[in-house]
């Protein structure tokens, strides 16, 4: 249970980054304050702009997917070519969940 009280100076500009900064990852200030002060990690909570282009980009890898298997016996450089882009979405998607 958190009883104590802390107060701490900051200029204008920065309690309005801090606010900002809070909001994005969905923390009040003071608990956004706290994580910071104690080394946690902070994420950022997505929107749905980019919730809406991680489906997108997970629809793209799985298509790309599916047509170099398709390919693989017909054409064999394609369906690398096009298994590597599938790849390269798929490293983008896990750079997005960190």
């Amino acid at each position: 249970m958190k009883k104590e009280f802390v107060q701490f100076r900051c200029s204008v500009y920065e309690k309005k980054l801090l606010r900002i900064k809070a909001k994005k990852s969905g923390l009040s200030i003071s608990e956004y304050c706290r994580r910071a002060a104690f080394g946690n990690r902070i994420i950022e909570r997505l929107s749905e702009k980019h919730i809406e282009i991680y489906k997108m980009l997970s629809k793209y890898q799985n298509n790309f997917k599916l047509i170099g298997n398709m390919f693989r016996k017909r054409n064999p450089e394609l369906a690398d070519e096009v298994v590597k882009l599938a790849n390269e979405i798929r490293q983008h998607l896990l750079n997005f969940r960190k």
